[in-house]
């Protein structure tokens, strides 16, 4: 949130309140609202009023005219082609980042066009539900791309999360942390999403130890499904942190004529933070590996067991039915047919047969 005309240098009020030239009107926003902020920070303060893209350009340049540090950050949400050509026109950005941007769908990654640097974070939220066994979706993940310049900042956001609103707070009340420049601001939105990397992961953590107790539990019906939904997300989750391994070891190793070391120094404990949630994430990977292999053990051994019953009732039914069978045959000649005693005999015989297979298969616990 803006501090207030009373916080701003003494140099840089007149800036604040001197009427600017007339402006030429800008470009209406498309309906989904795809502008959401666009500011202007002189010294680590935010200036007041609404500005256009060229506005905010226009007025960054008259304060550094002066002397002073100053930056425009404009945020947009799934903007359209034109609309990011507009942006791009003004900030001289590359047209190949500007097609990612528009694009979407990109790997996390660091890419440096002059003395622009584009990075493509990967956000993630964790999607509440009762149960993973009822539970369709764990994890849901959005995008950010962060153009960063001498004295820009561009922020595109893909998805229905992940927004920068509560960053921009935390920034708008920190003028220290702005003082140190554009470079500063991709330091919080980086910061911002790598925390919620390490909250996502906890909570997964618990996703994956109730399924465990499920598993394991004794008398209980496995089901691989829910295991295999939890390595789904895993896997997606691990494809939103890995790839920052690298980006993050190109900004402190090849950026360093563009960020202050103050601020590497900032990205060094996000890139550890990254590393720790990475670690989690492969841990947890390993551990529903494990998991799948020891379900899938316990399936066969469910299946052995009802193949052995099957087959032990089998063996008893077949006695039975071979007798049957036999005196099914219809020859004259055949033992016990004429005898009164013959059919009750019979009968006892199958019966005791039947009960002598039964008990040796409890003995070997097969029924």
């Amino acid at each position: 949130m803006f501090q207030g005309f009373d916080a701003l240098p003494e140099a840089l009020r007149p800036l604040a309140h001197e009427p600017r030239p007339p402006q030429p009107e800008p470009r209406p926003h498309s309906p989904n609202e795809t502008l959401v902020d666009c500011a202007v920070y002189a010294e680590g303060h935010r200036l007041p009023g609404k500005f256009s893209y060229d506005a905010a350009r226009d007025k960054v340049r008259e304060i550094e005219l002066l002397g002073h540090d100053a930056f425009v950050w404009v945020g947009l949400r799934e903007p359209d082609l034109a609309e990011m050509q507009e942006v791009a026109d003004l900030f001289g950005m590359h047209p190949l980042a500007v097609e990612d941007a528009v694009c979407a769908h990109q790997r996390p990654k660091l890419e440096r066009y002059d003395d622009t640097v584009f990075l493509v974070l990967k956000t993630v939220t964790y999607v509440p539900h009762e149960s993973v066994v009822a539970a369709r979706q764990i994890v849901e993940t959005g995008e950010i791309m962060v153009f960063v310049g001498k004295d820009f900042v561009i922020t595109v956001r893909h998805g229905e999360h992940g927004g920068l609103s509560e960053v921009r707070k935390r920034m708008d009340a920190d003028p220290e942390q702005l003082r140190l420049g554009p470079f500063a601001v991709m330091h919080a939105i980086a910061d911002d999403v790598v925390d919620h990397y390490l909250e996502v992961s906890s909570l997964i953590e618990s996703d994956i130890d109730s399924i465990e107790e499920v598993a394991f539990a004794p008398g209980s019906k496995i089901d691989v499904e829910p295991i295999y939904l939890l390595k789904r997300e895993v896997v997606e989750l691990r494809r939103c942190v890995g790839p920052l391994s690298v980006a993050f070891h190109r900004i402190q190793v090849e950026n360093k004529d563009l960020i202050s070391k103050e601020v590497r120094r900032y990205l060094r404990d996000v890139s550890d933070h990254q590393s720790q949630a990475a670690d989690q994430i492969s841990s947890y990977d390993d551990m529903l590996n494990s998991l799948i292999q020891a379900a899938l053990a316990r399936v066969g051994m469910q299946q052995n067991n009802d193949m052995r019953k099957m087959a032990a009732w089998a063996g008893i039914l077949a006695v039975p039915t071979m007798v049957a069978a036999i005196y099914g045959m219809n020859f004259h000649f055949m033992p016990e047919l004429n005898w009164t005693w013959g059919y009750p005999g019979i009968m006892a015989a199958m019966t005791l047969a039947c009960l002598a297979l039964y008990f040796q298969f409890r003995r070997n616990n097969w029924l």
